[in-house]
């Protein structure tokens, strides 16, 4: 008979007793699983073959709830890693409303989307429900882990079901070691390349007839972030890509222009910053200021998140390796 999860025992629990079915993998790797989740929560706990018993009695009901997600994520899913475990117990701490359902969830994101979008990995999930849970999400990590792909992926879910008016996408015209005033063209041809990502990302979600209505109604719009200022956008859902390269002005005044009934999703990769060497980026500086502000939420993606290419993973760990040498080398 299955087993039905629910949080309604755990009232009158004094132990917890597991599925002898996930027991090998809890004992795995040295008690990794048992360890890591005594650090996280700084609790004790007793572990004796299919019995675990929390010793700090005013955090039983959280850490019997926690193993009934791990069990049923472990049932339901089947192969998984102790890694992917301990993405789990990080999801649950930050996000304790997001249900198993949610997190065990494939279906697509966006109803008439070109293929199927969803969350590939936990913090993807994470990712997900964070922007429909908050006003603000600041999503920061490396190139490939689908930061401005899935924000996109829902704005567009929100304007089709008519929960917001318009989408607006935008990131900074910044110069990457050549200059805007020697690209041929006019100014729209100047900047064009830097929005282009955008507009791959959007074709690539929808039909283009589909795309290409919403762009010509003004429900999409596509424009470099020095645009946004003066506005003040409701009933929106606004996206600032490749934020790493905004100045802390040009942060501020993008976050100000959220109005009424508008969300924000900004995204960057901290380790790729083309502003000059003088001018501090305004997404570093907003990881400083706002992370204790009720309704922002920031999720912090790896390699691990990375969806693209396999070697694109090594990529990003062999710089990683060699910019912590390089610091602790100084």
């Amino acid at each position: 008979m299955a087993r039905v999860y629910t949080l309604a025992f755990i009232f009158t629990m004094t132990k917890y007793q597991i599925d002898p079915h996930i027991v090998p993998q809890i004992y795995s790797e040295n008690n990794k699983i048992i360890k890591f989740i005594e650090n996280y929560y700084n609790v004790r706990i007793s572990a004796r073959g299919q019995d675990f018993k929390v010793l700090d009695n005013d955090k039983s009901e959280e850490i019997y709830s926690l193993l009934s997600v791990i069990e049923g994520y472990i049932l339901k899913k089947g192969n998984v890693t102790n890694d992917e475990i301990i993405s789990l117990i990080r999801i649950k701490k930050d996000a304790p409303d997001i249900s198993l359902d949610d997190i065990l969830e494939v279906s697509s994101i966006v109803p008439y989307s070109r293929k199927p979008i969803y969350p590939k990995t936990l913090n993807q999930k994470l990712y997900v429900h964070h922007i429909h849970k908050n006003h603000v999400v600041f999503a920061i990590g490396p190139a490939g882990t689908g930061k401005t792909y899935l924000a996109m992926a829902v704005a567009i879910k929100y304007l089709v079901e008519k929960s917001i008016n318009r989408i607006i996408l935008t990131r900074p015209a910044v110069e990457a070691g050549e200059s805007l005033g020697f690209l041929p063209g006019d100014l729209q041809a100047k900047i064009d390349p830097y929005l282009r990502p955008l507009y791959d990302a959007l074709f690539d979600i929808l039909p283009g007839d589909l795309a290409d209505r919403f762009l010509e109604r003004g429900q999409i719009e596509v424009a470099p972030l020095a645009y946004m200022r003066g506005r003040t956008l409701n009933d929106a859902f606004l996206i600032l890509d490749e934020a790493q390269n905004s100045t802390s002005e040009q942060m501020k005044m993008f976050l100000t222009r959220i109005g009424f009934n508008s969300k924000a999703v900004i995204t960057g990769d901290i380790t790729q910053i083309d502003l000059p060497t003088r001018k501090r980026s305004g997404l570093i500086e907003a990881k400083e200021i706002l992370k204790e502000i009720e309704g922002i939420k920031f999720v912090f993606f790896n390699e691990k998140d990375v969806v693209r290419h396999k070697i694109v993973q090594k990529i990003i760990k062999a710089y990683q390796r060699y910019e912590e040498e390089k610091e602790n080398s100084k």
